[in-house]
């Protein structure tokens, strides 16, 4: 029988794990912004860099389209807080810009521990409010983001909302990190399943990012928060990550609160698997999920 593309997949995060053990926070920066080499931009997206305030950010948008009169994505990336750039999700962003049709607006927020919280959380907020000021409709607008970018789209959404500032139409996100408690039972069930995250590797990094700040406290780790008021969600999480209760446990307590919640537990797959679409079907297959979605919200 032929090797899954999962399997492989798996098998490259484990080494790739074992391969950056003792690596430095500056060493593990460029390490993930090497993910541009392994899955280069996708054919047919421009980038155009931009500066919002003091926070670098990125346009990824599709050559040729008339950009003025399509929807923005508000794009938060991955990594922990501490990793990851516009330049290590180009191809995803740019993914997302071809299938769903939109802008995405890519933010490079200042990352942990040089910038603990609520640093990123600033950065989030402004970039929302800057494309609010550039005359964008927020019914034009969504967020997305992976892993802390998930999480990140979720405080920015609570203290846009605190801050009486309209939701945007919707939000995507990939295996949010919502709970920086780092203590679910997930992290014992997925344990063996999970090539990518540990507890105790997370716990370290939750408390680079949250610092003397309660990992409890709600825009820290929106799973606690009140999230009444919020825009429609689409959750996507793969059934072998330790991070799978962070999702359900936001999608069950987000529509207790009345949100508009969509959640979809894939089998098999790993933590933020749609970066793999270049060569897991799957991850195309989540793509083209999260842009029904997003083009059904606008």
């Amino acid at each position: 029988m032929a090797e899954r593309a999962i399997d492989m997949i798996v098998q490259m995060i484990r080494d790739r794990a074992v391969a950056g053990e003792g690596m430095s926070i500056d060493e593990r920066r460029v390490n993930m912004d090497k993910n541009a080499e392994l899955f280069p931009l996708p054919e047919g997206v421009d980038i155009e860099k931009v500066t919002i305030g003091a926070v670098p950010a990125e346009w990824h948008t599709q050559a040729g389209a008339d950009t003025a009169s399509q929807p923005v994505l508000l794009y938060f990336h991955g990594g922990g807080y501490v990793q990851g750039s516009p330049l290590s999700h180009q191809h995803l962003t740019g993914k997302l810009a071809l299938e769903a049709g939109c802008r995405v607006l890519s933010v490079h927020y200042r990352l942990a521990p040089e910038h603990p919280f609520p640093a990123a959380l600033e950065d989030g907020l402004a970039a929302y409010r800057w494309l609010l000021d550039q005359g964008i409709a927020p019914s034009q607008i969504a967020m997305g983001g992976d892993s802390a970018g998930g999480g990140l789209v979720m405080a920015t959404m609570l203290a846009a909302r605190d801050a009486d500032i309209a939701q945007p139409a919707s939000a995507v996100l990939m295996s949010p990190w919502v709970d920086l408690t780092c203590d679910t039972p997930s992290y014992t069930t997925r344990a063996d399943a999970d090539p990518m995250i540990t507890q105790s590797g997370i716990a370290e990094v939750a408390q680079m990012y949250h610092g003397p700040a309660d990992p409890k406290e709600p825009l820290v780790s929106p799973v606690f928060a009140n999230l009444s008021g919020l825009a429609p969600l689409c959750i996507q999480v793969g059934d072998a990550e330790v991070l799978l209760n962070d999702s359900t446990e936001l999608a069950e307590r987000a529509q207790a609160a009345g949100v508009d919640v969509s959640i979809e537990v894939w089998d098999d797959m790993v933590h933020v698997w749609p970066a793999f679409y270049p060569i897991l079907p799957e991850g195309a297959q989540a793509i083209d999920k999260m842009s029904t979605f997003l083009k059904s919200k606008w």
